[in-house]
């Protein structure tokens, strides 16, 4: 199919690389929508006819401004601040605010890209989008942050609000970070409102918001292997990062009765070959939330784990049932994807936004290996979001079990869409291209509903 369709594929990538140079995120993240989502569209001659993947591709509205802020030595420091308001044709724009020195145009725009799928497959209503600064809270005061996050959003808060825009947690961007950004909203507004999610429980924040994304990627991994009457029980797993989306998916892993033997973070992976422990697990929780430490420090303090410095977790000396990439974009390259198929992984779940490079998901795919996107796999954490808007409407505040059976609901429909888009005639399915479509058409269709605009 994809041979079919070669040269319109290669045609519109031109456009799109002429049009937005020098940003190979995001053409990397537009090339892997375009290949399933052309074919498509040239059995479908109206949303060619209305331009409506060009459309698609091109944000609405980006807004960069100059963030400057006033160090502890006194010293006056300047950031770059942006926002990626990428498509609202099913509702107000939703996306986290990412601050970590990586951020550019480039990658904001291909996470906002990849966020209108996302959002659209959660069945609510929210429109893509994304945003931050390459600012690096890392080794930071907290009064630092506080007055880096009050210069961001004396600028952010001209273009949101609770009916445009909601703004939300990313890298770098946790619960310190968005008391931050609120408190300074709220000053700047003289209101009370859901403009942000990911807020503490004690002012308008939801049960299960810090654990959605975790548990959601391990949620939607568990119905493909139900689909395939399997479960995680014994299953060996294993997981990279360290961070929110890491933690909770190892925790909702071992609930499970599943076996994880890595986590990792830039300076290197920690190995456990007979698994990690809620012990291990509450550790790193402490370590990473709290301290702020490195992933050494876990593996120093349990004799049992071993630390492999300057290593990923996908080498391990192990067979692998399932790996879940939870840590940045691209970082599992077409190496790392040959060792896992070396040691017989039979599912991938990007918990974390297209960590698996082009090259490694056509390995992956080539050779029958189940590969669950991210926009699909880890949109529990943006569904959750979006439970904590409907909480803060209605002015109602749900308990943990009724948030977390509504995660696990719309997990179990994001993975229904991308089995009825995505099924092949031998019963297979193609999640990468099911997540695209059911995406998409949803967008499309509400697209050409609006008109011209």
């Amino acid at each position: 199919m994809k041979k079919k369709f070669k040269a319109q594929i290669d045609t519109f990538m031109d456009e799109v690389k002429t049009r937005s140079p020098g940003e190979p995120e995001f053409h990397q993240s537009v090339q892997e929508v375009a290949e399933t989502v052309i074919p498509y569209i040239d059995n479908h001659p109206k949303y060619k006819n209305a331009n409506i993947l060009h459309r698609m591709v091109e944000p609405e509205r980006v807004v960069m401004f100059r963030v400057p802020w006033v160090d502890d030595n006194g010293k006056v420091q300047v950031n770059r601040g942006y926002r990626v308001q990428f498509n609202s044709a099913i509702g107000p724009y939703k996306g986290g605010l990412r601050f970590h020195p990586t951020v550019n145009l480039s990658v904001l725009k291909f996470l906002g890209f990849e966020q209108i799928f996302k959002n659209a497959l959660t069945t609510l209503p929210l429109g893509g989008a994304k945003g931050g600064s390459e600012f690096d809270p890392k080794g930071k005061s907290n009064l630092e942050v506080m007055r880096f996050c009050q210069s961001f959003m004396t600028e952010l808060q001209r273009h949101i609000n609770k009916y445009t825009d909601v703004p939300a947690g990313d890298i770098g961007v946790g619960a310190r970070e968005i008391g931050f950004l609120f408190g300074q909203y709220k000053r700047l507004q003289n209101e009370f409102t859901g403009v942000l999610t990911g807020k503490d429980l004690n002012w308008g924040g939801s049960f299960i918001r810090p654990e959605a994304t975790g548990y959601g990627t391990v949620y939607f991994i568990a119905e493909i292997l139900d689909r395939n009457n399997d479960s995680f029980e014994g299953k060996t797993v294993a997981v990279s990062g360290s961070g929110n989306v890491a933690q909770y998916t190892v925790e909702k892993v071992l609930e499970l009765g599943g076996k994880v033997v890595s986590v990792s973070d830039s300076s290197g992976c920690v190995f456990s070959e007979d698994g990690l422990t809620q012990k291990h697990l509450e550790f790193m929780m402490e370590l990473k939330n709290e301290k702020r430490g490195r992933i050494h420090e876990l593996a120093d303090a349990f004799k049992e784990l071993t630390f492999n410095e300057g290593e990923c977790a996908w080498g391990l000396p192990m067979n692998i049932d399932i790996a879940i990439p939870c840590a940045t974009q691209n970082e599992m390259e077409e190496e790392h994807a040959q060792k896992l198929l070396d040691r017989g992984v039979k599912i991938i779940g990007e918990g974390a936004n297209m960590p698996c490079t082009t090259e490694a998901v056509h390995l992956f795919q080539d050779n029958n290996v189940i590969f669950g996107p991210g926009k699909a796999v880890n949109a529990g954490g943006v569904a959750t979001s979006g439970l904590e808007m409907a909480q803060n409407a209605l002015r109602l505040s749900w308990d943990r079990e009724k948030v977390d059976s509504k995660l696990l609901g719309i997990m179990k429909n994001i993975h229904q869409q991308c089995v009825t888009y995505g099924e092949n005639e031998d019963g297979s399915v193609d999640y990468v291209r099911g997540a695209n479509l059911a995406g998409f058409v949803k967008v499309a269709d509400a697209m050409m509903d609006q008109g011209a605009v």
